[in-house]
């Protein structure tokens, strides 16, 4: 069967971006961090991911949410945590978690059968767990190692192992398997005004708080993959200091603070 258009071009995207991305090698600097060797061309895909959201997706955002009654978008946001339940419980077989597979295959039953297609999150009602996973937690519970983080145009902070792991999804996603390219695109696009109507209130959280946006958004990406991942046994490299005094050697005496006069 031939591959869905939009999938061809999603799939093209990520690895073209991946490729790219792995010839920047060369794009480092004596005071890079360690997990974002690739900083330079990372620091200009953020921008212009930035400047597309400022142009596009923040307004239709906007728009979607004060137009579109709450409970519509609730049930709107149901429906596709549904459909990503069913790719949940694919990466939690994958990741040999029977029990969190269990859980993903009863969610997706319950609210399909009882929830109206996923309208309605009755799984939740019931207390039973979410497990939402993807296929580059898999690779990662499989053992492969993160790599480099990396910015994606359109998808944002990822990693080189993560990036891999897209390809998959958006192959997996269940959306991607709709025929009728009208209805997929449309649901696509729905999807994704959804997402980011539910990002509102945390970006403009982040434009308040942050000094430096891109920093902050990376450290908390791979904080948050380094937790979801092996229960955070991989380890991240912490940035160097020179603003910061030298650690005593291990049973070195503290230097004693001077005597005030």
């Amino acid at each position: 069967m031939t591959k869905p258009i939009h999938l061809k071009k999603a799939t093209g995207w990520a690895a073209a971006a991946l490729a790219f991305t792995l010839l920047q090698g060369c794009a480092t600097g004596p005071q890079a961090n360690p997990a974002d060797p690739l900083e330079p061309f990372n620091r200009s895909v953020y921008s212009f991911n930035e400047g597309l959201d400022r142009a596009v997706l923040k307004p239709v955002a906007t728009a979607y949410q004060n137009i579109t009654p709450a409970p519509v978008r609730t049930g709107v946001t149901s429906f596709f945590e549904n459909i990503s339940d069913v790719w949940s419980f694919v990466n939690n077989v994958l990741q040999a978690k029977p029990a969190e597979a269990m859980d993903s295959l009863f969610r997706v039953t319950t609210n399909t059968l009882w929830g109206l297609g996923g309208i309605f999150d009755v799984a939740s009602e019931l207390k039973i767990p979410k497990h939402k996973e993807d296929f580059g937690q898999t690779l990662g519970t499989w053992g492969l190692k993160s790599g480099p983080y990396v910015v994606l145009p359109l998808f944002g902070p990822s990693s080189v192992r993560d990036s891999a792991g897209l390809v998959v999804d958006l192959q997996g996603n269940p959306l991607s398997q709709v025929d009728n390219v009208p209805v997929r695109n449309s649901l696509t696009g729905l999807r994704l005004v959804d997402t980011r109507a539910s990002l509102l209130s945390a970006g403009d959280l982040l434009d308040q708080a942050a000094l430096d946006k891109y920093a902050f958004t990376r450290d908390a990406y791979l904080q948050r993959r380094q937790s979801l991942i092996g229960g955070g046994n991989e380890r991240i490299e912490p940035e160097e200091r020179f603003d910061l005094p030298e650690a005593a050697p291990a049973g070195a005496p503290a230097a004693s603070a001077p005597n005030p006069q």
